[in-house]
């Protein structure tokens, strides 16, 4: 069997003893209610601190403080840094926000942004906050990806915009031209397209007294955004994002991650705006408390995480915040090029990861190289939240986050509510950080939320240790996707799916678990083709090749081995041929998979593989 490079090797024992590198973090405790029913609500005694009423606060702050400082910076054409500063922005923004109250834009003909990440999209979210107008920035993948822009069709439609902008208009043509709506006005940076307005048209646009008296009307209440996320079984819906939620979050943050207030953050970031982990949690972070934010065009897949590499060899950040995809490609990385381990390393005070779990096989190897990089490890964090939480609600700390899998305890301001379900304890939480509802959709609103307001999370925690509660909480799975086996075993999903993906490592891109209601589980695995064809490389028939089943037949074995019960032992999976669909609701743009999806929509699959077909590819 060929060497398996994912596979978590330990560290010498004198790595163990090595320090950690000093970083100022809040007090992180927890105080428990015990209620009837076994429910249990969990606090922090700490009080949150006072936060803005409205984000552009912070901004008007900086751009006084430190004018000249570095907001955002991105990469021009000839490779130099475009830099964006504190004053500048604020002056741009307010400059913007009067163009699009000139063109009547409100609270009911909100922005629209279809492309990703560049500084030209900051600054429409700047001058739409400043004029208290929502804006929504929309996946790229539903206007560049999607073949029938379905998606994208009903986020416009329930949006109804009075404004859409894209970078560039030759790419997004198609998608401009189906489903954009005639009476919206239409902004580009560059590529012209017909009754297109320039965003320098914008930006020229002389600030007035109308942009002072709708900044003076913004309050904690006003929508700042509608951020769209992927329902269960189809069509997006529009998460609101009020200026409370943001600036109550930020504090939160900034009372866990304290070092933030010593010296401000500098991240090199390439997570999409579009989703919350980095259009609230990172974007958040750096203008909350004045650091510097250099959009990395690079992102983990082949052929574009070079970028991310130069840009990481020439920037050193103090925080790097990532999804576990961008910490494998980042491992991997470190451990071929000693320049970059030596610059990323030199100043950075976290790691943070969210978005889905962390293997522990990456977690240790990001250790062991920070060590042997500076001799002293980099603690990795992590926490729990949604889109729906601004995104932060519980945070973990140096003791807590000893090992991939702990979220910690519930940060200053939030409540959480554990409330038994089918064995396990789901999630709930309630404070100023979570959403009024859901964008036009108030049916959905009303299932979201309990009969003491709190907002239903959907996923499930345990106690690290009930006995001594300030040890946090692990992340036990989503309670939708956990099912019964015709025994009436329970399968939890989420634990076995992340042990499924760390014993396969590197061939396994992702999984998903199928058993409902049959006498065993099984799993469908997308292969990572890359890693497979090192072992067979027979071009697109490499997963049919004994090579492979040889392989994955091994591990299965190995993985069966070590299974404790029926709950999490797989005795069956095939291999998909076929990637996950974006238009099928099977993924989205950010890589996590829809479970209930896939299992719908590859139902023939499903059954294929219970029936114990011959097909190579199923093992």
């Amino acid at each position: 069997m060929p060497k398996r490079r994912g596979k978590s090797v330990s560290p010498p024992t004198e790595l163990f003893n090595k320090p950690v590198r000093e970083v100022r973090l809040g007090p992180n405790d927890v105080v428990l209610e015990r209620a009837a029913h076994g429910v249990i609500y969990a606090r922090s005694p700490h009080p949150l601190g006072a936060y803005p009423e409205k984000l552009t606060e912070r901004l008007d702050f900086w751009a006084a403080h430190t004018p000249d400082a570095t907001f955002l910076a991105q990469r021009a054409a000839d490779g130099s840094w475009r830099r964006l500063t504190y004053a500048q922005a604020r002056q741009q923004g307010r400059q913007i926000g009067q163009a699009l109250l000139n063109r009547g834009l409100s609270m009911e003909r909100p922005l629209a942004i279809l492309s990703g990440n560049d500084l030209e999209h900051a600054l429409l979210g700047l001058g739409a906050m400043y004029a208290g107008i929502p804006y929504s920035p929309i996946s790229p993948a539903y206007s560049l990806v999607s073949a029938d822009f379905a998606k994208l069709r009903h986020i416009l439609q329930l949006l109804t915009p009075g404004m859409v902008f894209a970078a560039r208009g030759a790419p997004y043509a198609r998608a401009i031209q189906a489903v954009v709506p005639g009476d919206a006005a239409l902004v580009v940076t560059d590529d012209p397209l017909p009754r297109a307005t320039l965003f320098s048209d914008l930006l020229n646009t002389a600030a007035g007294p109308a942009i002072e008296a709708a900044n003076a009307k913004v309050n904690g209440d006003t929508i700042v955004k509608i951020l769209f996320t992927s329902g269960s079984t189809g069509m997006p819906k529009g998460v609101i994002n009020t200026h409370r939620m943001w600036s109550s979050n930020q504090e939160m943050a900034r009372a866990m991650l304290a070092f933030v207030a010593d010296e401000p953050p500098v991240l090199v970031d390439w997570l999409p705006w579009n989703h919350t982990f980095a259009g609230n949690a990172d974007v958040g972070l750096v203008l909350y408390n004045g650091g510097a934010l250099y959009i990395d065009e690079g992102k983990p897949t082949p052929g574009h995480f070079e970028q991310t590499v130069r840009n990481l060899k020439e920037i050193a950040p103090t925080m790097h915040l990532n999804v576990p995809k961008g910490f494998e490609a980042l491992a991997h990385s470190l451990r071929r090029d000693a320049d970059l381990r030596k610059n990323f390393f030199s100043r950075l005070k976290i790691m943070y990861y969210a978005g889905a779990g962390l293997s522990q096989p990456v977690w240790d190897e990001l250790e062991t190289l920070s060590i042997e990089t500076c001799g002293e490890k980099i603690l990795m964090l992590a926490g729990l939240g949604s889109t729906e939480t601004a995104p932060h609600a519980l945070f973990a700390d140096r003791e807590q986050a000893s090992q991939a899998g702990h979220v910690g305890v519930p940060a200053p301001g939030v409540e959480l509510k554990l409330v038994p379900s089918a064995g396990k304890l789901e999630a709930r939480l309630r404070g100023p950080n979570i959403t009024p509802g859901y964008w036009r959709q108030d049916e959905l609103t009303r299932a979201a939320f309990d009969e003491e307001g709190f907002y239903k999370l959907g996923d499930a925690l345990r106690f690290v240790d009930e006995n001594h509660p300030r040890k946090g909480f692990v992340f036990d799975g989503r309670i939708a996707e956990d099912f019964k086996l015709s025994t009436g075993t329970w399968v939890s999903v989420g634990p076995l799916r992340a042990r499924f993906l760390s014993h396969f490592a590197p061939y396994v891109q992702d999984v998903v678990i199928a058993g409902h209601d049959r006498d065993y589980v099984a799993a469908l695995v997308f292969p990572d083709l890359n890693a497979c064809r090192r072992i067979s490389p027979d071009g697109i028939e490499v997963l049919g090749s004994a090579a492979i089943r040889s392989v994955f037949e091994a591990l299965l074995k190995e993985f069966a081995r070590t299974s404790t019960g029926s709950s999490n032992r797989i005795v069956s999976m095939i291999l998909l041929d076929t990637p996950p669909s974006i238009d099928a609701h099977e993924i989205t743009d950010k890589g996590s998979l829809n479970q209930r999806a896939v299992l719908q929509n590859r139902a023939d699959v499903v059954e294929e593989l219970y029936r114990g077909s011959g097909r190579a590819i199923v093992i």
